[in-house]
């Protein structure tokens, strides 16, 4: 094989694994070290700069960073990154003198943007330093889209949107709050020289077909619309029988919300088996710790109405059935059917996008499923001055992934701005600095920490369902913080190998608690060469890291990057320093070519 190309800035990037998992790239090792080191600010602003909301996904991120975090693959429990980003907005302090400063000087540039939800405050947040006059428009009274309708005040409080939306807004962007936009081809007529849309999937699935639907329908809800209207305060109490319809995270909202309003029998009831449930598996579990069961494998058959009202729910019980592509079948026990008593029921069982707003004839396609055909790496729509982002542009997904979704829109609205390609985007900002101090001491902590991951303290059950304002996390205090952020394994402090060093000791094999480096003659099949190493590197999915060849025997060194732990053993061991220790950093460009300086 051919030596490993280290100067590739996605190479380090990938075996950066939250970093990489993470849709906006989030430098997540180098805010977890600024946590350690109590520089809550910095680490805040590190934050800032690529997920735009610390505060608000410090509660409420899906997490995407966690499953990837190495640390699991040596313990069961990845490191709590989600919650550590929430220590660095909880302790932060004078960031409002960081933020950039409005008035901007113009670039005599306008765009709109539809919907006030995360993607389009990424992309207001993104172009106004650049100088364009940023139109916002939403039909809620404040902007933060279905951060502020969808996301419970007791996982999410409202301070919090206020002071990150306020962030954004404060950069001087035209807002027309309670502006519901009627017609796209309204919008194009004025002169904008570009038009995003970030409307979001605000449509939710009903089961018109199911009988007694109508009869009931004063006491059956939409989820989502029902969830906003308890954060608008025009909902303050449900029946004391509940049933959720819904395996998802908008389900487990339902639920938890409807305990607090009132409800003392709330159930959630899905069709697939429990494993398979869409919500987080958190989410799940905080249901379940408010006494919420979970009935699964009930397939609802109708609503039960007597007199002109709603009574409660009939069920059939299933069960699945797989065949050999994997494919699942949901196939009657044929048991008796269930009925369950509801005051009130609530129907969370999908989100779609709604674009009735969208005239046909502007020269905009929509595809079969009626979404826009949007470009995947641009996110321009076929009408050239139109972009789309967040779940507007591809379905339902989560905050982190609109926030990633509008930095890429904000490339792609300035570079057609200025009438450059769009395909021409702005490479990622990189570095690769030593981290060495002595022959043998380094400028960060790099001993593993043995502490299993920390639970995050909550409030008493019984204060937390007494009000839907009283946040149920309270989260890591600085102590805990700590000790959480010591178990990060500085995945992104890479082991930099230099063959013209080395002497071939075998020093660093010995030492390598892993077993992760081999010495070894050198193979044209990649297959070949993971398969004699002294551990076989299995996970094709992560990269080998190959040297040339080593001067003296002519063998070469590989790594396996997936199960090193980067504990800087290696470097330490080396008697010619041959191995080092460097800090990779990476941060996507934005818009215009901006991009943070690394945090030393």
């Amino acid at each position: 094989m051919k030596p490993t190309d280290i100067k590739d800035p996605e190479y380090y990037h990938k075996v950066v694994d939250c970093q990489y998992a993470c849709p906006a790239h989030t430098p997540v090792p180098e805010y977890i070290r600024l946590i350690a080191a109590q520089k809550y600010t910095e680490a805040y602003m590190v934050n800032w700069e690529s997920n735009v909301f610390p505060g608000i996904l410090g509660r409420t991120c899906d997490r995407p960073c966690e499953p990837a975090c190495r640390r699991g693959r040596v313990e069961e429990e990845p490191v709590a990154i989600c919650r550590l980003k929430r220590v660095a907005a909880d302790n932060k302090s004078g960031v409002s003198a960081l933020m950039p400063k409005a008035p901007f000087p113009s670039n005599g540039k306008k765009v709109a943007l539809i919907g006030g939800g995360p993607a389009s405050l990424t992309v207001a947040r993104d172009l106004a330093p650049l100088g364009y006059e940023i139109h916002l428009f939403d039909d809620q009274d404040r902007g933060g889209g279905m951060m502020r309708s969808q996301i419970p005040s007791f996982r999410l409080p409202e301070h919090v949107i206020n002071e990150e939306v306020g962030f954004i807004l404060d950069m001087g962007i035209h807002t027309q709050f309670k502006k519901r936009v009627e017609s796209l081809k309204d919008v194009l007529s004025k002169d904008y020289d570009a038009v995003f849309v970030g409307t979001g999937a605000p449509k939710g699935r009903d089961l018109y077909e199911l009988p007694g639907r109508t009869e009931g329908d004063a006491n059956i809800h939409i989820g989502i619309e029902w969830l906003a209207s308890v954060a608008f305060e025009h909902t303050a109490s449900i029946g004391k029988k509940v049933i959720v319809l819904g395996g998802g995270n908008t389900a487990m909202d339902c639920c938890r919300t409807s305990r607090r309003l009132g409800g003392t029998e709330v159930k959630v009831v899905v069709r697939s088996p429990f494993n398979e449930m869409r919500a987080s598996p958190w989410e799940i579990e905080d249901a379940m710790h408010e006494d919420i069961p979970i009935l699964d494998c009930h397939v609802p058959k109708s609503f039960v109405v007597e007199n002109g009202k709603l009574k409660g729910m009939m069920f059939e019980k299933v069960e699945a059935k797989y065949d050999d592509k994997g494919g699942r079948e949901l196939v009657s026990t044929g048991e008796t059917d269930v009925f369950i008593e509801a005051d009130d029921v609530l129907i969370a069982i999908g989100q779609s996008t709604s674009f009735t707003w969208i005239e046909r004839d502007l020269g905009l396609e929509f595809n079969k499923s009626n979404m826009p055909v949007v470009d995947a790496l641009t996110f321009q729509s076929t009408l050239p001055k139109v972009f789309f982002g967040g779940d507007a542009a591809f379905g339902p997904k989560n905050v982190i992934t609109a926030v990633a979704q509008g930095h890429q829109a904000a490339i792609s609205i300035d570079l057609f701005c200025q009438g450059d390609s769009l395909t021409n985007r702005p490479s990622p900002f990189v570095n690769l600095v030593s981290q060495k101090m002595g022959i043998h001491e380094w400028s960060y902590d790099s001993s593993v920490e043995t502490d299993n991951r920390h639970h995050v303290p909550m409030v008493d059950k019984t204060l937390a369902l007494s009000n839907r304002k009283v946040e149920v996390e309270l989260g890591f205090d600085h102590k805990l913080g700590f000790k959480e952020a010591q178990r990060c394994l500085n995945c992104d402090v890479q082991t930099v190998f230099s063959e013209n060093k080395c002497i071939e000791c075998d020093a660093c094999v010995d030492i390598c608690p892993t077993a992760c480096i081999t010495f070894t003659p050198n193979e044209e099949d990649e297959m070949v060469l993971r398969n004699k190493l002294n551990m076989p590197a299995n996970n094709h999915e992560q990269a080998i890291l190959v040297s040339d060849a080593v001067p003296g025997t002519k063998r070469v060194m590989v790594k396996d990057e997936d199960v090193c732990l980067h504990c800087g053993l290696c470097a330490e061991r080396c008697p010619t320093s041959a191995w080092d220790m460097q800090k990779f950093f990476y941060s996507v460009t934005k818009a215009g070519n901006q991009c943070q300086i690394a945090v030393k």
